[in-house]
């Protein structure tokens, strides 16, 4: 990730914290109020439960984002190392095989020489 990416994938996921600390005091409001003696104000519960889901909803919404985001994050894939060494292991495969090859060869060679000769 560049730097510019990983700040505000940062700042992101502080503003999440933020929300978390929100939908807390939305929760403790709605537990004073659902404890207050004279009755709970339906109208502040309503409010603060509507804005408690809205937060929850943000933060899933923003959690599930940085993770697909972390999840895509591939630092070394436009490295050519493994290519590299793939290919390497390739050539050295061919020559080995080159050389059973010529070694194959010689010996049909010797074999034919000698059926010759008989």
């Amino acid at each position: 990730m560049d730097p510019l990416t990983q700040n505000t994938s940062l700042q992101r996921l502080q503003n999440v914290e933020k929300r978390i600390v929100r939908v807390l005091e939305l929760a403790g409001g709605v537990m004073e109020e659902l404890a207050n003696p004279a009755g709970p104000r339906k109208e502040f519960v309503n409010n603060h439960c509507s804005e408690f889901m809205q937060f929850i909803k943000d933060i899933q919404v923003t959690l599930r984002d940085e993770i697909k985001s972390a999840c895509e994050y591939r630092p070394f894939e436009k490295c050519d190392y493994s290519s590299r060494i793939i290919n390497e292991l390739c050539c050295k495969k061919l020559e080995y095989m080159i050389l059973k090859l010529d070694g194959m060869k010689q010996t049909i060679d010797e074999y034919q020489v000698k059926m010759e000769d008989a």
